[in-house]
């Protein structure tokens, strides 16, 4: 016989009270366990994460140092420069006529007065041939009347002749002179044309790509000419420098002349050496730059004209300024900082003055002293008052021993600076 409500409500009630029992019975039993939960999981840490709390909890985050040392550093200035020979020259004949042959190989070297091209000397052997026949007459007409002339005076001294025919005699030995003189100059002139047929280079350099071919009929006034010759040994590269720069450059050079060198374009590879030969007389007021030009004897050849350049300059050596590593230099909104490892192996906030930078090394004006140990690794983990283990140092002495990290290689001036992440102080 099926149950009624009323019938089924009690067992229900039963039913409910008895499973609310059963969960408070469980409930301490849970405590329990969660309890022993937490104490094996600090005992497990404290076993097997020690040594990494000891890093980076209690003793701090681990830092390489370098100490402050006073020493010379160099001080450079840096600029684009452009290799410019100190001559191009552009081959034209100087006489017209038709080109014969070409005796150069495009490219390659040639000497001052070595011959490059001829042109066709028959018409001007033909003009020096006439120049030479027309001076042998009038020299014979000039030997004719001179004898004549003395012959005149000594009749006229006898007084068989009148004076007038004397001097007329005397007139036309200058006109045949005069005539000689042309005649020689004419002569002069053809063996220069003849000369002229053959081009020679008027410099020493390397020759580019002919600009004619044989068999053309050539002109002294072209524009264009036989080739271009350009000044190899010794070149220059000109740069500029802003004017504020200018005084000191003229100080030091007036001590001696200052050493410059010139890297690619990416500024790894050093290419030559030399010397600043010369600063230009003015200023260009639209750059405010004054252009200065550098000599180099590039006997390997591997400056080369209109080729773009680094100059790096030395202008000074600055003796006994405290030097530090550039990685140590932070920068933050109250200008730059740097760390200092304390006695107690914390690092302080110092604000220095730097100076001038030459590779991984920068001068500090202001701010710090020789000895003193600022933070060159490590500095992205601290603030004001961090306390820090120095890498390599505290397996060895203990926690707040300096250490002094390798010397990372030096790079050229103006390379782009592989600092650690700059943070402001707190």
């Amino acid at each position: 016989m099926a149950e009624t409500p009323q019938q089924m409500a009690p067992r229900a009630r039963r039913q409910f009270t008895g499973g609310r029992s059963r969960v408070w019975l469980l409930l301490p039993l849970a405590v329990v366990v969660a309890a022993a939960w937490i104490v094996w999981s600090a005992q497990h840490r404290s076993a097997t994460g020690g040594d990494r709390r000891g890093a980076f909890g209690k003793n701090g985050s681990t830092v390489g140092v370098a100490a402050a040392r006073s020493g010379d550093i160099n001080v450079y200035l840096n600029a684009l420069g452009t290799v410019t020979p100190l001559a191009t020259v552009t081959v034209r004949p100087r006489v017209d006529g038709q080109l014969m042959s070409l005796d150069f190989r495009e490219g390659q070297t040639v000497a001052a007065g070595a011959v490059l091209a001829q042109i066709d000397p028959r018409p001007f052997e033909v003009q020096r041939q006439q120049a030479e026949g027309q001076l042998a007459r009038d020299q014979a007409q000039l030997d004719t009347a001179r004898i004549d002339l003395d012959r005149y005076r000594t009749l006229f001294e006898q007084d068989s002749i009148a004076k007038q025919q004397v001097d007329q005699q005397a007139s036309l030995v200058k006109q045949y002179e005069a005539a000689v003189k042309s005649d020689q100059a004419a002569l002069d002139s053809a063996r220069l044309n003849l000369t002229y047929a053959r081009v020679t280079a008027p410099v020493s350099g390397r020759i580019g790509l002919r600009q004619v071919d044989v068999g053309n009929i050539v002109s002294s006034s072209a524009t264009t000419g036989v080739a271009v010759i350009t000044q190899m040994k010794p070149i220059t590269v000109l740069f500029s420098l802003p004017e504020d720069n200018l005084p000191d450059v003229l100080a030091q050079s007036a001590a001696g002349k200052l050493a410059v060198d010139v890297y690619d374009r990416a500024q790894k590879i050093k290419l030559a050496s030399g010397t600043l030969s010369t600063i230009d007389n003015q200023i260009d007021t639209t750059t405010g730059a004054v252009k200065l030009r550098a000599s180099f004897a590039n006997d390997n050849e591997v400056l080369f004209p209109n080729q773009f350049v680094n100059v790096r300059m030395l202008l000074k050596v600055e003796h006994g300024v405290i030097l530090i590593p550039s990685a140590a230099l932070l920068q933050g909104t109250g200008g730059p900082y740097v760390y200092v490892l304390n006695a107690d192996s914390t690092v302080s906030v110092r604000k220095v003055q730097p100076g001038v930078s030459e590779g991984e090394t920068t001068a500090i004006d202001s701010g710090l002293q020789a000895g003193e140990q600022v933070v060159t690794d490590g500095v992205d983990k601290l603030r004001d008052g961090a306390s820090v283990t120095v890498a390599g140092a505290a397996a060895a002495t203990g926690p707040g021993t300096s250490a002094k990290t390798p010397d990372a290689p030096a790079r050229a001036s103006g390379d782009p600076a592989k600092d650690h992440p700059r943070k402001t102080p707190q």
